[in-house]
């Protein structure tokens, strides 16, 4: 993975404006010997130039991968809608951890909204999304990153590939 930031945007509009409307999001990193840990995130944001993304965990659940990402800085996220299965995965190699503070309040709430609409939208009730994404605010971590590659994992013939910089 490459260290520095890219010199053009990774994500389209399209693909930021499916980040930022709240879709299913799972994190995942690596420890220094490639065992995989993942989780998913009960909140995300990303900025509207899409350079620098924000998902949130809960730390009772996803201890080895804040591990992971507190030692190596390496973390992948795959965004997927699930109605159109439309996904995008990010990378980066210099995340940044810090607790959830009273300020993120609104993005996870407008996260797990969304979520109730996209997974409505496949048939489970909404009483299913807040068991999924439950959490106490003071258990929440946030992680940071200015992704440095993109890929398409929308299943088809383009799944893996790497997205064009804007």
């Amino acid at each position: 993975m490459p260290d520095a930031a890219p010199r053009h945007p990774l994500l389209s509009p399209e693909h930021i404006a499916l980040i930022d409307k709240g879709v299913s999001t799972i994190v995942a990193s690596r420890d220094a010997a490639l065992r995989p840990s993942v989780m998913r995130a009960v909140g995300a944001r990303i900025s509207a130039d899409g350079t620098r993304i924000t998902v949130f965990v809960s730390r009772g659940q996803s201890r080895q991968l804040l591990q992971d990402i507190a030692a190596t800085g390496r973390i992948a996220v795959v965004f997927s809608q699930p109605l159109s299965h439309r996904t995008v995965q990010v990378k980066a190699t210099e995340a940044e951890l810090r607790p959830a503070n009273e300020d993120d309040l609104p993005v996870l709430r407008r996260y797990l909204a969304s979520m109730e609409e996209e997974v409505a939208a496949v048939g489970f009730e909404a009483r299913f999304v807040r068991a999924m994404l439950a959490f106490r605010l003071d258990e929440v971590v946030a992680i940071s990153f200015t992704p440095t590659e993109a890929f398409d994992q929308t299943p088809g013939p383009k799944a893996g590939t790497a997205l064009p910089a804007t």
